[in-house]
């Protein structure tokens, strides 16, 4: 036993200096790579960051230059690149292969995210509550509510693109198409047929599915880069055709004076009949926007919860089973071509929903609304969030929607850096700098792992 300890110590030992040496030789390479880094930083930031444009004395444009912070950006992105690889190089790597075989992260974040799951629930339906208190009214806290209509909103797409995505393993870049769609369908039916909003609601959602089997049919046979270049020109086309059929949808005008949604028939008016009147209540514009704010939050938790169950049913087994291997799965006998048009044909149903209310909520719609951008930013909720978590999709959502907003507000940043420091300007920045962050420390998203939908026999310890 003693013989065994020395061996083992002697072993250490002699390893120890010859990982040394390999550190020291990988160290001019390591800084040559980190200036390389620094550099392209420098070729980016000098038609971004380098000058800074303001209105001059006449009518022209005046250049700022801010090369200091050019600088501070240069140098961060060095030591940031130097720190990465001297942390998570082939050397750090090895040693700890074996702790990382017996101590993984991920349980842990797991079981992080069952309990984030209640507590965002129970702050979500508590919101309006929150924001009024802390606010000191209900107006007040207006800006609180609607913040949380647009992270619900995302967070119903991100679960919807999920179930493609996620759950199928189908690339799909040109989702907002299905959101425009289901838009546009309110847009149209209530203002040409006068249409209420709960008959619409469905309505737009089977038209953005009929869209959703359009679009799964040409791409049976695509995966990967192919799959992706067509999803993505299937959602410029219908924005192209959205700006050019001037006739129908009123081109890149959009469509006004949409129709607001009622509580059941009784509209949020402050004359006879209205909510206020109907509930004894003093009328408040506040009222609409509640009503709109629970009316996302169900909707999101339907996706949810339809998302789970259709996991446990063969149907979303099957789904799993096409992402992780098409060939395995036709060996089985699953049909996936109705697996494939059904994913699609879902996941197109929520975007028409959430598109519905998009409409409702702004009265107007136009093609500018639905850009690659809004299809890139669900994208990166769903890789960021841990593909196939729900709750994880939710997290993400919640960060990349509800953060940049908030980074408007941030004023005091202006005590540090001088008064003519914008907190906007660097919003998309930090937010691609966090992005970057997050893809090399956990590249499969905030909760990678999750329970099994079917056990076979017993739970597992």
């Amino acid at each position: 036993m003693a013989q065994g300890s020395t061996t083992h110590g002697s072993t250490i030992g002699a390893v120890s200096p010859t990982v040394g040496r390999r550190s020291a030789a990988a160290l001019p390479e390591m800084l040559k790579d980190s200036a390389l880094f620094a550099l392209v930083t420098l070729g980016l930031s000098i038609p971004v960051v380098a000058y800074r444009t303001d209105l001059g004395q006449g009518t022209g444009l005046e250049l700022t230059g801010r090369w200091g912070v050019v600088a501070g950006l240069c140098l961060a992105v060095f030591v940031l690149r130097l720190g990465q690889r001297l942390l998570l190089g082939e050397v750090a790597r090895r040693r700890e292969a074996h702790r990382l075989a017996t101590v993984d992260a991920a349980p842990v974040v797991a079981r992080a995210g069952r309990v984030l799951g209640p507590l965002t629930l129970a702050v979500a339906l508590t919101l309006p509550l929150l924001a009024t208190l802390g606010s000191g009214g209900l107006s007040e806290g207006r800006y609180w509510i609607d913040l949380g209509i647009l992270i619900l909103t995302y967070v119903m797409l991100g679960w919807g693109l999920n179930i493609v995505v996620g759950l199928a393993g189908l690339l799909d870049l040109g989702y907002v198409a299905f959101y425009a769609v289901g838009a546009y369908s309110y847009a149209l039916l209530s203002t040409v047929f006068g249409l209420s909003f709960w008959i619409c609601l469905p309505l737009a959602g089977l038209f953005a599915a009929a869209f959703g089997v359009l679009l799964g049919f040409p791409v049976l046979r695509l995966r990967g880069d192919y799959l992706a270049i067509v999803t993505l020109a299937f959602g410029e086309i219908i924005r192209l055709v959205l700006i050019n059929w001037v006739d129908f949808s009123g081109g890149a005008a959009g469509l006004s004076s949409i129709p607001r949604a009622s509580f059941f028939g009784i509209p949020f008016t402050a004359g006879e009949g209205g909510f206020a009147q109907t509930f004894g209540l003093s009328f408040s514009p506040m009222h609409r926007i509640v009503f709109l704010y629970y009316l996302i939050l169900v909707l999101a938790l339907i996706t949810n919860l339809v998302t789970l169950r259709m996991r446990r049913l063969p149907l979303g087994r099957a789904w799993e089973a096409l992402r992780e291997d098409e060939i395995a799965c036709r060996s089985l006998g699953i049909d996936t071509t109705m697996t494939k048009l059904t994913a699609f044909a879902l996941g197109a149903m929520f975007a028409g929903f959430a598109g519905s209310f998009f409409a409702v909520r702004q009265g107007f719609v136009s093609p500018e609304s639905f850009n690659f951008l809004e299809s890139a930013i669900i994208l990166a909720i769903v890789v960021l969030g841990g593909m196939g978590s729900q709750v994880g999709v939710a997290i993400a959502a919640i960060v990349m929607v509800g953060a940049p907003e908030l980074l408007r507000n941030l004023s005091f940043l202006k005590a540090v850096f001088g008064e003519g420091f914008d907190p906007n300007e660097y919003r998309l920045l930090l937010f691609g700098l966090a992005m970057v962050c997050m893809m090399v420390w956990r590249p499969r998203g905030l909760i990678s792992e999750r329970s099994p939908s079917v056990r076979l026999g017993g739970r597992t310890a």
